[in-house]
């Protein structure tokens, strides 16, 4: 049977096929678009670029400098100091709709501009290079050389994206945090169901907007390590405490007599934070927060740690390991949802392959920009993978060390590739970047000593890993099986 025009496959003749229009695929495409004269195909199932950020909450901004997040191309950030709100003393952390409006921009004015890019939303990826329109059913099919690039591997998950993992019986109101604008009543008592980012930002809210503490339970299945984020702050005037908190980061790796001391240094230095001191936190997703969103969260003092929500009445909460009685003229905010999947690492580069991962710790967007330039500066596929290998996403305070220790060895690779160190020393995603020196001797003998601390430090991470009971040791370097650099054995 002769298949019809609408069933055959439009072929499209590209260098690349990019599987997702989120932060790290548009990451990618900007820096690959700026440093080699290949074309590109760009797919999305949602109807406009931007990812998660798309159906994320209203109030969710990021946690971490608009400065070292997007594209490198294009600037994200306003200038000056936030002077109101929960970020006040520092630099702009985007809205949603900044974000959103921001990768339109990017996919517009730059990738569309250039001619070498072709946009397809609202379509799913099948296999081997072959795409669908969800609203036509038409398929597309890409010539059998183009490197498809998976930028779908670290896929965010927001509340919105799901239904709640738990009971709820039929007379209990619930929203996710995308609905509570919509609320059109107050209520006696307000339950934040969930210990991560998305579940801050809605503590943060209900408090922004009246809400006593006293009204907010917190259900919280695991307290969270969260960094300080003053000690990533952009520009001269933010210049000494950021490079005190370095030092302060790197004598903690060195004092430290095990990982649990490592990270009991880290809380001491502030550059980890924990909202209750007789609590040790069991979880650490790279949250960042303000010196005033800690102190206000802080003030909630009803916290539920029973582990997961299992089941909810209006008389009755019941999770994994107990229950307790609520107030019955509740609304409960479901934040569950796990965000950023942790998944095992696969080989960045294979063949005709790249898949999008973390080369540097909670560093998503910045991460693909450096694939990209790896991509379009080296030929060889085993220096490729030498120079990105992938950082596993954190889960536990014990990921903490092992994260630190990928991140280093893939920076102490790029700091002994000129073209690369040179691309570090100007890219805006970069949110270590340092003032690099004029003078070539300067720059040399900086970039030495640089890699000296993070061979240091690398050595002594080692060490404290290896320090754990053999099966915890075990586990952590099965996270990194087939990735650690040579130099890891310093």
């Amino acid at each position: 049977m002769t298949p019809t025009p609408r069933e055959m496959d439009e072929i499209t003749d590209v260098d690349y096929l990019v599987v997702g229009a989120g932060a790290m695929g548009m990451a990618f495409v900007d820096t690959l678009l700026t440093e080699s004269r290949k074309t590109i195909v760009i797919i999305d199932r949602y109807a406009r670029p931007g990812g998660h950020w798309t159906t994320a909450y209203p109030f969710v901004r990021l946690h971490q400098p608009a400065a070292s997040y997007g594209v490198n191309s294009t600037r994200l950030e306003h200038d000056g100091i936030e002077k109101f709100g929960w970020n006040k003393g520092l630099v702009d952390c985007s809205s949603r709709d900044d974000v959103c409006a921001y990768f339109e921009r990017v996919m517009k004015n730059k990738f569309l501009a250039s001619g070498r890019v072709q946009y397809f939303p609202k379509c799913d990826y099948i296999s081997e290079g072959k795409f669908r329109s969800i609203l036509t059913g038409k398929t597309y099919r890409v010539a059998n050389a183009t490197c498809i690039v998976d930028a779908t591997y670290s896929r965010t998950v927001v509340p919105s994206m799901r239904p709640p993992p738990y009971d709820i019986a039929s007379q209990v109101d619930i929203v996710t945090p995308n609905g509570l604008a919509g609320v059109s009543r107050g209520y006696e008592g307000y339950t934040v169901v969930g210990g991560g980012k998305t579940s801050m930002d809605t503590c943060l809210w209900l408090l922004e907007n009246g809400i006593n503490a006293s009204q907010i339970t917190w259900i919280r299945p695991r307290d969270s390590y969260v960094f300080d984020r003053s000690t990533f702050q952009p520009g001269p005037q933010f210049a000494a405490h950021v490079q005190a908190s370095t030092r302060g980061m790197i004598e903690s790796v060195m004092v430290a007599s095990s990982v649990e001391d490592l990270l009991r240094h880290q809380v001491t230095k502030e550059f980890l934070l924990q909202f209750d001191e007789k609590v040790i936190p069991t979880m650490f997703h790279c949250a960042t927060v303000s010196r005033l969103e800690f102190e206000a969260l802080k003030q909630i003092k009803s916290v539920v740690r029973k582990g997961h929500v299992t089941s909810v009445t209006r008389e009755e909460v019941t999770l994994e390991h107990g229950s307790y009685k609520p107030i019955p003229d509740t609304l409960y905010i479901d934040c569950s949802a796990g965000s950023i999947p942790k998944v095992a690492p696969v080989r960045i580069f294979r063949n005709h392959n790249i898949t999008l991962q973390p080369v540097r710790y909670c560093q998503q967007a910045f991460s693909a920009a450096m694939i990209a330039h790896v991509e379009a500066t080296y030929e060889d596929e085993k220096l490729k993978n030498e120079l990105c290998n992938p950082v596993p996403l954190p889960d536990e305070p014990i990921d903490f060390p092992l994260v630190m220790l990928q991140t280093n060895l893939n920076t102490i690779a790029w700091l002994k590739h000129p073209q690369t160190a040179s691309w570090l020393g100007s890219s805006r995603l970069d949110i270590f970047k340092r003032n690099v020196p004029d003078d070539p001797e300067q720059r040399i003998a900086q970039t030495n000593q640089t890699i000296a601390i993070l061979e240091a430090t690398s050595k002594k991470i080692r060490y404290l890993i290896d320090s754990l009971p053999e099966a915890e040791a075990a586990k952590m370097y099965t996270q990194l099986k087939g990735f650690t650099h040579e130099s890891a054995r310093l």
